[in-house]
C-alpha cells in the first residue's frame, strides 16, 4: 500500500504546476521541457522582463511565441485527478493521512491541503495558517455563495445589455437608412455596405454578450453543485473553482452604457453645406451667466456661472442664448465649434407644435436639444427628448445642425467624422424656429472656452485638415 501511495504521489508531482502548486489547467510545455498552467505562464511572462524565460530553470526562449496547449499532458492530468479522487474514496484515502494513517482534522489554507495532526507538526507547515476541516469548508462555501450572487447580478446585466443591443439593430438600420435616403441616387452601394456593417457589428456584439452570459450561467451551475459536495471533495476543487470564477468575472462586459458608433456618410456634409446660413447671436440674451462676443458669433460661460459641486446632468441649470434668426420654411444648416467646451448644449426652440392625428403631441417640449455632458472620466451625448445617451470615444469638436421645416427634420452631425449623431423626425412645426446655444455648464475649477458659430466652412474633403489644433483638448483648471 505504501508503494502504491508513493507512486501516486510521484505521479501527482508530474501533473502539478510548479507556479500555482495545483493540478495543470490547460497545460503548456515550453522549449526546455518544463510545463505550466497556461494562465500561470501567461501571468509570469506578463510580469517578467523583456525576454521570455522558463519560470523553473530560467532558460531564455529563442522565440517570443506562446506555446499551445499540451493535449497529451492535459489528458494525463485528468487521469491523475481521477486516480487521486478514487484514492480519496477508498477507506484509507478518503479521510486518513497516507503517511501517518491518521484522520484528516485540519486544513492548510496556504497549501490548500488536508492534514492530520502529525502533518501539522512538521516544519513544512510551521508558519502556515491551519483551520479545522469543518471551519475551512464552511468558509469556502461562503466564498462560493458570494461569488454566485455576484455572478447572478452580472448575468442579469448581460441579459439587459443583450436586449439593448437587439433593439439597437433596428434603431441603427432605421437611422442610417434615413440618412442615406437623401443621397440614394448617388450612394446606393455605400448605403448597402453601411447597413451590412451595422448588422455585422451588432451580431458580433450580441455573440460576445451571449457567450459572456453563457459563461456566467455555466459557472453558476458549477458553483451550485460544488456547494453540495462533501467537505473533502469541495476542498479539493475549491482553488480551481475560485480561479475559474475570477477569470469569468474579469471578462465582465465593459460596455454598461452603449458607445456611440460612427458611420461616415460620404458626401453628406458637402451636400448639407449647400443650405448653410449665417447665424448671429441675439445680444439681448446676454446675462450674468453667459457672455456674447462683440461680433455676435460666439458665446462663453461668464464668471457668474459657477458650479461649485459635481452634480448629475439632470440637476444642472442651463443658460441659453438665442439666435437672432428664426426660420419658418425651407432648409438650413449651420456648424458650431465646441472644441474648448467639455459640456455644451445645442438645439432649437419652437413655441408651438401642431396636433397630429394618431399621436399625442400636447405634451411635446418647446425645445429639441443635443447635450454633451461629462460623468466622471467619460463623455456622453444625450438628446432631449429622445433616447440617445451614449458614450463617445473622443469629444466632438464641431457639430453640424441641419433643419428642414417640412416635413419637420432636425439632425446633428459630427462634422470631422462625417457621421450622423442623431435625428429628430418628424416634428410638426407650426411657428418660427430659433436656434439656441448653451456653453456649459462649466466644470468646477475649469477655464471656460467659447462656443463659436462658423460661416466660412471648408469643403468636406478638407474637413480633416481643418480640424483645430486642440482637437484632443484637455480641460485646464
Amino acid at each position: 500500500m505504501a508503494a502504491v501511495l508513493e507512486k501516486l504521489q510521484e505521479f501527482q508531482r508530474e501533473i502539478t504546476c510548479s507556479i500555482c502548486r495545483s493540478y495543470f489547467s490547460e497545460p503548456v510545455t515550453v522549449w526546455c521541457g518544463h510545463s505550466f498552467c497556461r494562465a500561470c505562464l501567461s501571468q509570469s511572462w506578463t510580469l517578467g522582463a523583456t525576454a521570455f524565460s522558463c519560470p523553473e530553470c530560467r532558460q531564455v526562449s529563442p522565440v517570443r511565441k506562446f506555446p499551445g496547449v499540451n493535449g497529451l499532458l492535459a489528458q494525463l492530468t485528468d487521469m491523475g485527478k481521477e486516480l487521486c479522487f478514487l484514492h480519496l474514496q477508498s477507506a484509507e484515502g478518503q479521510s486518513h493521512c497516507g503517511r501517518h494513517r491518521k484522520v484528516f482534522k485540519l486544513f492548510c489554507e496556504d497549501d490548500h491541503a488536508p492534514l492530520c495532526v502529525g502533518c501539522s507538526q512538521s516544519p513544512e507547515h510551521g508558519a502556515h495558517k491551519l483551520s479545522p476541516v469543518e471551519e475551512a469548508a464552511q468558509k469556502s462555501r461562503k466564498k462560493l455563495q458570494h461569488i454566485r450572487s455576484d455572478l447572478q447580478k452580472r448575468f442579469d446585466e448581460a441579459e439587459e445589455l443583450l436586449a439593448q443591443e437587439e433593439r439597437l439593430v433596428d434603431d441603427w438600420n432605421w437611422v442610417i437608412a434615413g440618412a442615406y435616403t437623401k443621397l440614394h441616387q448617388f450612394l446606393r452601394e455605400e448605403e448597402s455596405q453601411c447597413l451590412e456593417r451595422i448588422v455585422e457589428e451588432e451580431r458580433a456584439s450580441q455573440d460576445s454578450l451571449s457567450q459572456h452570459r453563457q459563461a456566467l450561467q455555466d459557472l453558476m451551475l458549477v458553483l451550485q453543485e460544488a456547494g453540495h459536495q462533501p467537505n473533502m471533495d469541495l476542498l479539493q476543487e475549491v482553488k480551481q473553482l475560485l480561479g475559474r470564477s475570477e477569470s469569468v468575472l474579469s471578462q465582465r462586459a465593459k460596455v454598461v452604457s452603449p458607445e456611440l458608433r460612427e458611420y461616415p456618410i460620404p458626401g453628406m456634409i458637402k451636400m448639407l453645406r449647400r443650405f448653410r446660413v449665417d447665424i448671429t447671436l441675439n445680444p439681448t440674451s446676454d446675462n450674468p451667466f453667459v457672455t456674447v462676443s462683440e461680433d455676435l458669433k460666439s458665446v462663453k460661460a461668464a464668471e457668474g456661472w459657477q458650479v461649485e459641486t459635481k452634480h448629475d446632468s439632470d440637476d444642472f441649470v442651463y443658460h441659453y442664448v438665442f439666435a437672432e434668426q428664426a426660420f419658418s420654411s425651407g432648409r438650413q444648416y449651420w456648424e458650431v465649434d465646441v472644441t474648448q467646451l467639455p459640456q455644451w448644449t445645442l438645439g432649437i426652440h419652437t413655441p408651438f407644435l401642431r396636433k397630429r392625428r394618431g399621436r399625442n403631441v400636447d405634451s411635446s417640449p418647446p425645445v429639441f436639444l443635443l447635450c454633451c455632458v461629462k460623468k466622471e472620466e467619460d463623455y456622453y451625448l444625450q438628446t432631449y427628448p429622445g433616447s440617445l445617451n451614449h458614450r463617445i470615444k473622443v469629444r466632438v469638436p464641431r457639430v453640424g445642425i441641419y433643419l428642414e421645416y417640412t416635413p419637420g427634420t432636425l439632425a446633428f452631425y459630427n462634422v470631422l467624422q462625417r457621421s450622423l449623431i442623431y435625428r429628430f423626425y418628424p416634428i410638426p412645426f407650426t411657428d418660427p424656429i430659433t436656434p439656441i446655444f448653451c456653453p456649459g455648464p462649466p466644470l468646477p475649477g475649469s477655464k471656460a472656452g467659447p462656443m463659436t458659430g462658423l460661416l466660412e466652412l471648408p469643403d468636406e474633403d478638407d474637413a480633416s485638415a481643418a480640424a483645430p489644433d486642440n482637437y484632443e483638448h484637455e480641460d485646464t483648471a
